[in-house]
């Protein structure tokens, strides 16, 4: 039995591994051959590298590389080892699939159909590989070390931060070109939205019923940080006593989440909720 489930926990991560490949090279497909050719960019960190690529010529893998990793590591205590190689795999192999795209002729040259297919396209991307536990942009992961210390949730502060980035493209690349790029942001962030599955939202409050609730709760206090609610109920079908646990976490740390929760009971059931806000000084606390 135990080597079953270790050959499942191998074959679990060559999948994960596999389909972050697959997300980080659609997002290089979209990159290089719908956005830089039409002079379009994203948001965020990506959207960065993308500017100082047109006023620098430097590759654009290259850079998305230097602009990430620093904050790749300045949140790898509070996010975590899975989460820090699954980025960090999924932003190699997006400059290694950018590079080799690099001499391919555009799709198009339409800014429109550029705007509207690239950005789909590079949603998808960045969906599929924070669906598996990783991230293509650095800018959450700054936005979850910075709320401590500014008065802004994570989505305000990546709001703000796209301000400067669009406001920056309209100086670099025109205005015209920079209205297109937050055309493209938007459908990729909605598509973003489809592809994970309800990732509307900064946090996410969970509850699980399992009658291993003492072991997945120290766990979530040992492992992402939260400090967990144990609530009392009932069974609807046996009537017999129920402990549930709810937590709020961040949305990165919804895969994680899940893990432990399959590791300690295959059996649990998991709800996660949109929550339009969170507020308390223990889960600021618990960020940080």
């Amino acid at each position: 039995m135990a080597k079953a489930h270790k050959s499942e926990s191998i074959m679990h991560i060559i999948y994960r591994y596999f389909m972050l490949l697959i997300g980080a090279v659609l997002a290089a497909l979209a990159i290089e051959l719908f956005l830089i050719p039409n002079s379009i960019i994203d948001g965020g960190i990506i959207g960065i590298s993308l500017i100082v690529n047109n006023l620098t010529n430097i590759n654009f893998g290259i850079l998305i590389i230097f602009f990430n990793i620093p904050f790749l590591f300045a949140g790898y205590k509070h996010i975590g080892k899975t989460f820090f190689l699954s980025s960090l795999f999924g932003i190699v192999a997006l400059a290694v699939a950018e590079s080799q795209l690099h001499h391919f002729t555009a799709f198009t040259t339409t800014p429109l159909l550029a705007t509207v297919f690239g950005g789909l396209i590079l949603g998808a991307g960045v969906g599929l590989v924070i669906r598996h536990g990783g991230a293509l942009d650095g800018t959450e992961i700054l936005g979850i070390l910075l709320t401590k210390k500014i008065p802004f949730s994570i989505g305000e502060f990546v709001m703000f931060f796209n301000i400067f980035v669009f406001t920056w493209a309209g100086f670099v690349l025109g205005w015209e070109q920079a209205m297109y790029s937050i055309i493209a942001y938007y459908v990729a962030s909605k598509t973003i939205d489809t592809v994970v599955q309800g990732f509307e939202g900064d946090t996410k409050a969970v509850i699980i019923v399992s009658d291993h609730y003492e072991d997945i709760s120290e766990a979530i206090i040992e492992r992402l940080g939260r400090t967990v609610t144990k609530l009392k109920g009932k069974g609807g079908y046996k009537d017999n006593d129920k402990d549930i646990i709810y937590v709020v976490i961040t949305r990165l740390e919804i895969s994680k989440l899940k893990s432990i929760v399959n590791e300690i009971d295959t059996n649990a059931f998991t709800t996660i909720m949109d929550t339009q806000e969170a507020q308390g000084s223990k889960f600021k606390s618990a960020i940080h």
